[in-house]
């Protein structure tokens, strides 16, 4: 019995001492960014107050300033709302900073269950699943949320209408998409993940194209900031282009059957 329980415990172990790990090094990040929580948070409001815009005939894009949204300020309700806000702010931004030991010590979770020169793929998932993350974070900011802003802010906004933020929601509402673009741009190191498991194949991901990609667009539905559906292709396109490469790629990933005595 004990025999049997030991290979429990060291896992067991060893994850406690993964999270620990990752959690040391959040706390040093979040310590590190929330002594600038100020000035993130000035950067954080460029999405409310400039929206893209695309020329087509010109063939340029831009940012321009929102007229009706340069003077705005963010108000509070509570009297704790401001700090905490510092602290959200300060907090995801110390997970995206932390995010290669994260993913490194994932790796090294993992890393027994694989063949030796498999292991060897330590850096190149590091680099490209905190990449995939930061494009997805960076796609929501700069070309979601603006997109987001300009139509919530805007519509319909005359004489009777002001728009008054608190500064909780507005962090929240940022956050929250970022976060979840980042999440979705993970997805090649998923499917990568789900095809050496022998979970998929890269024939079935082929397909089931067409239903990957409703599935997409009912996630961006239910993730998207605003109802209209441009914002929504914004993020259903990703997602789809993400599915096409983690169906290129992933016949470099395929489970290999073992050899028969007759082969």
């Amino acid at each position: 019995m004990q025999d049997e329980k030991a290979p429990l415990t060291e896992h067991l172990s060893d994850l406690r001492n993964r999270i620990t790990i990752s959690l040391i090094a959040l706390f040093i990040t979040f310590s590190i960014a929330f002594n600038f929580s100020e000035y993130i948070f000035k950067a954080l409001m460029f999405p409310l107050k400039y929206s893209l815009d695309f020329s087509v005939k010109n063939m340029y894009v831009h940012f321009v300033p929102q007229e009706k949204l340069q003077g705005m300020k963010l108000i509070f309700l509570a009297p704790a709302e401001a700090f905490w806000m510092n602290i959200k702010v300060a907090f995801v931004v110390g997970i995206m900073a932390s995010l290669p030991v994260i993913f490194h010590q994932l790796w090294k979770f993992i890393s027994p269950g694989l063949l030796p020169r498999e292991r060897k793929y330590v850096l190149p998932f590091i680099f490209s699943a905190t990449g995939l993350f930061m494009v997805g974070a960076s796609f929501c900011f700069f070309i979601v949320l603006p997109f987001a802003m300009g139509f919530l802010l805007n519509y319909k906004l005359g004489d009777f209408l002001m728009p008054m933020l608190s500064v909780g929601q507005y962090v929240d509402f940022c956050l929250k998409f970022i976060l979840a673009f980042g999440a979705v741009f993970e997805l090649p190191i998923i499917i990568i993940f789900l095809t050496k498991l022998g979970i998929v194949t890269p024939k079935t991901l082929a397909k089931n194209r067409k239903y990957a990609a409703l599935i997409a667009f009912i996630i961006a539905a239910f993730l998207t900031p605003t109802p209209d559906a441009f914002n929504q292709t914004l993020m259903a396109v990703p997602i789809i282009l993400l599915y096409e490469i983690g169906i290129w790629i992933s016949p470099l990933f395929v489970k290999k059957e073992p050899k028969t005595e007759s082969e």
